[in-house]
């Protein structure tokens, strides 16, 4: 991943409670129990938790309309096994293989970041037709996610997040990646020391 922000910048070493609370609602957003709502809105990612609770947030109920978005990261690493679909193909696909209908979605696939994922969904579909929309991202994007979608869409609409825990690894203190490449790292990795070790005995 290559981060226009540092993913770990360095942190105070003491905070007031004030500002942890300010800065747990800035990230975190206020907890919201799910309910139904008009339509959801699926933020790009290559997560599986993009797809699992939209097809979750389906099943329950909550939603029968679904919006999808995302294209390409500038700044994330592509999926290895993709074969260069775009985030939003790759989404709807597993929405298909759970049972969802297609006229159920409406997508883009040309943003590629969360401002573009608002301002393009905007052109596939007409948010002053709904009064709800809940939310799929991970947990520690909901705050600047929900500001995303209040800053640039109709004003009367309320939102419902519904989100996921996403875990990353750290290999040094500069990079972080997501968990399904630190895996393929460290496999190989310890398939070169098993090759060394072999060639040591030889």
């Amino acid at each position: 991943m290559r981060p226009i922000i540092p993913k770990s910048p360095e942190v105070p070493k003491e905070f007031s409670d004030k500002e942890i609370s300010f800065l747990t609602k800035s990230v975190f957003g206020k907890i919201i129990e799910p309910q139904s709502c008009d339509v959801l809105f699926v933020f790009s990612g290559t997560h599986p938790g993009h797809w699992e609770k939209a097809i979750e947030a389906y099943q329950k109920g909550y939603v029968r309309r679904i919006i999808v978005t995302g294209g390409r990261s500038l700044t994330g690493t592509p999926h290895p096994d993709w074969n260069g679909h775009t985030e939003a193909e790759v989404i709807i696909q597993h929405l298909l293989a759970a049972g969802i209908p297609e006229e159920a979605i409406k997508s883009e696939s040309s943003s590629s970041n969360t401002l573009e994922n608002v301002l393009f969904a905007k052109e596939i579909f007409d948010f002053n037709t709904v009064e709800s929309v809940m939310f799929i991202c991970k947990s520690h994007a909901t705050g600047r996610q929900w500001r995303t979608l209040a800053q640039h869409l109709p004003k009367h609409l309320r939102y419902i997040p519904y989100t996921f825990n996403a875990f990353y690894k750290f290999i040094d203190d500069f990079c972080i990646i997501p968990a399904y490449i630190a895996e393929e790292i460290n496999h190989f990795s310890n398939l070169i020391t098993r090759m060394e070790q072999f060639v040591i005995e030889r």
